[in-house]
């Protein structure tokens, strides 16, 4: 049977295989997190410090989840692929999988300064439009810590860049991007993602109501698109990993301000909290 007499099957494989990948990464991490913080106080004793179970979460959610999910599909990939084919009746020999990773050149730093200025726009956009609104919105579950310890901000600032960008981008630009791309081509490829992305931080919201955790999730769309749109024109997931890294560093550069030199600045403190990505 022709694989152009299935596609169907093939976009159903492909839509769960990209949510599963992405979510899937993140709890694996989250998972692997529990139990080393498990092992860390029930086990050796230790007693945590907020800022060393911070540590704890990056590198074994966006570190080992992330990039280890993403790492393993690329390995495996060859392996997997024939066998669900087999196992769904699609024809036709899978094509190479690989995430697109060199040193940036002068083109893709062009592309970071852009996108880094697009994410930001879209976000400012939407925030200025929310407003209007005047929804209850929830706030980011790593920032509402960083907002009762500040010390932590000093770790998130680089840990953004570091981990939380390159892992993420890895994951569900890397990944599922280019999942989406072999079946949809670019354009869908880079939206379907972007609202997976975007829609799985409704679980790192906390508090608000349901309209304005969801008005958060349509402004965050924004920057995904931009980390999403840069992969593509420039096949090298280091430029979405540095926008998506100096995008949230300045957000928390941002809040640290505010906490440190701005008491009287409340509301700003709270939009902050919003719009980590």
């Amino acid at each position: 049977m022709l694989e152009s007499e299935r596609p169907y099957v093939r976009i159903a494989v492909a839509m769960v295989s990209a949510i599963v990948l992405g979510a899937g990464g993140l709890l694996f991490g989250a998972v692997l997190m529990f139990l080393a913080l498990l092992v860390l106080i029930a086990v050796v004793g230790m007693e945590l410090t907020a800022s060393m179970q911070l540590v704890v979460s990056l590198v074994f959610v966006q570190g080992v989840g992330c990039i280890g999910v993403a790492a393993a599909y690329v390995k495996l990939r060859p392996r997997i692929a024939p066998a669900i084919r087999d196992l769904f009746d699609i024809s036709g020999t899978p094509p190479r999988f690989r995430i697109g990773l060199s040193v940036p050149g002068l083109r893709d730093v062009a592309v970071v300064v852009v996108g880094y200025g697009l994410a930001f726009g879209s976000m400012f956009v939407g925030a200025a439009l929310a407003s209007l609104v005047q929804v209850d919105t929830g706030t980011n579950q790593a920032a509402a810590i960083a907002m009762e310890n500040p010390e932590i901000i000093l770790l998130l600032v680089p840990a953004s860049i570091l981990l939380i960008g390159p892992g993420e981008e890895a994951l569900f630009r890397g990944v599922v991007q280019g999942r989406m791309r072999e079946v949809f081509g670019p354009v869908p490829g880079v939206l379907i993602p972007s609202a997976i992305f975007a829609g799985l931080h409704y679980f790192a919201l906390t508090g608000g109501s349901l309209t304005g955790n969801l008005v958060v999730l349509v402004i965050l769309l924004g920057p995904s698109l931009v980390f999403g749109a840069s992969y593509e024109y420039t096949d090298n997931i280091v430029v979405p990993s540095l926008i998506h890294g100096f995008y949230n560093a300045t957000l928390f550069t941002l809040l640290y301000v505010v906490i440190e030199f701005g008491d009287e600045l409340p509301d700003q403190a709270a939009a902050t909290l919003s719009f980590v990505v």
